[in-house]
């Protein structure tokens, strides 16, 4: 009986047919299922709906970008600008003479002004000038000005702005023992300040107001002063007198200056006085503007305190900016201590002194005593530098550094003649 062979079917042929037969079997369940038609009225709510999550969203932005900014910028804040007080000009002769000639025209044209018309436009200018002046207010603890001796306000100036803080110059009658004041600005508005460095021998100190803390309005009424050339200052000329010059914040006062032949020294140094005919009260201060609405002189109670003189004198601007520059930076005055006059040339020629800065006085417990520096000794050289006058003097002592040492030549009086004498110096401050 023949067998019968049955052959297996080939795999690679059979699959693909079996794949159709699937596809064809389940052919009824594929189907596109399109979304239903939106209504307009649903398409309003939803769009309202997603509107009011993004005001939602923006509120609380706005409210933790107002919470977290304080935090930010003392987190993320750099370091301070590093303040430069630019130098004078020097004018030369025929300039000088031609805005002489310019000044004499213009005194002209100011006579057939009526007196109401020049007042107004003074007043303008000192209307811009007082958007930088403020008054520093030391905390009162109970006790009067008579018990403690420190004033409760002096006038301070917006003297620069280094990116941190704004910074204040005014006298140190209002430091003390005191560590925070208040600084009002010309919109009334007060802020916390503390001190950025004082100067005793001079009685200037700089004070700080951090920027971040300054409303927008306080920075629209305010402004940083212009420091002009005290040295183009004329007898004669007409000078405005703002601030506390009358023991009351806010004072305007007009004048002309009386004379600039003075000086007023203190120990390493000395400042030239600018003497106006303005009254003020004998612990008023102030800040002096030339018609320009700028700053020309600081009016402070201690110049010619011992003489009685109820005027408004102030120091010329252009001989304090090396100091003001040195404390506006957190830095402390270079000090020795000597306080000294120039040897002129008639005293050179009478009496054969050398050349230098003769010593009248040196303060008790200073480097300038701790070296052996000696009253009537003559200063000649400091680091190899020649000192001809007190100006030469000072600014050789402004260019060290605390506890920089330093050597001092000078000339000591001896039997029959002068002999040199060599100090080593170590700078201080006061």
């Amino acid at each position: 009986m023949p067998m019968l062979h049955r052959e297996k079917p080939d795999p690679e042929q059979e699959a693909p047919e079996a794949g159709n037969d699937k596809e064809d079997n389940y052919s009824f369940l594929q189907e596109t299922i399109k979304p239903g038609k939106m209504s307009r009225e649903r398409l309003f709510r939803q769009s309202a709906r997603l509107a009011l999550y993004g005001v939602i969203l923006g509120i609380f932005a706005c409210l933790g970008f107002f919470a977290l900014k304080p935090w930010a910028e003392n987190l993320f804040e750099g370091d301070p600008d590093t303040v430069t007080i630019p130098e004078d000009e020097e004018i030369p002769e025929d300039k000088a003479g031609e805005e002489e000639v310019q000044e004499q025209e213009d005194e002209k044209d100011l006579d057939a002004m009526s007196y109401d018309e020049m007042m107004a436009s003074i007043y303008s200018i000192a209307d811009e000038a007082k958007k930088t002046i403020v008054s520093v207010v030391a905390p009162s603890d109970g006790w009067s000005e008579e018990t403690t001796g420190i004033e409760t306000s002096a006038t301070g100036i917006i003297t620069a702005d280094n990116g941190r803080e704004l910074l204040i110059l005014a006298p140190d009658s209002v430091c003390g023992d005191m560590d925070k004041w208040t600084v009002v600005f010309a919109d009334g508005s007060e802020y916390a300040s503390s001190l950025k460095m004082r100067d005793e021998n001079r009685h200037l100190a700089v004070f700080s107001v951090l920027r971040s803390e300054i409303s927008a309005a306080t920075w629209k009424s305010a402004g940083v002063a212009e420091l002009g050339n005290s040295n183009l200052i004329r007898q004669g000329d007409t000078v405005i007198a703002l601030g506390n010059t009358f023991n009351y914040a806010d004072g305007v006062s007009y004048g002309i200056v009386s004379s600039t032949d003075y000086k007023e020294t203190f120990y390493d140094g000395e400042c030239s006085v600018i003497a106006t005919d303005i009254a003020a009260a004998s612990e008023g201060s102030g800040v002096l503007f030339n018609l320009e609405g700028q700053v020309v002189g600081i009016a402070l109670p201690s110049i010619w305190e011992e003489k009685g003189t109820n005027m408004a004198n102030a120091y010329a601007i252009s001989d304090l900016k090396p100091v003001i520059e040195i404390l506006a930076n957190g830095q402390q005055v270079p000090y020795i201590g000597i306080y000294g006059t120039t040897v002129t040339s008639m005293l050179k020629e009478e009496q054969g002194m050398p050349e230098g800065v003769y010593v009248i006085d040196v303060d008790p417990d200073s480097p300038a005593l701790s070296a052996g520096i000696q009253s009537g000794d003559i200063i000649c050289e400091i680091n190899g530098e020649k000192i001809v006058n007190l100006g030469t003097y000072q600014r050789a002592v402004l260019e060290t550094e605390k506890d920089q040492t330093i050597s001092v030549r000078g000339m000591r009086l001896g039997a029959e003649s002068y002999v040199e004498v060599e100090y080593t110096v170590t700078a201080g401050h006061k």
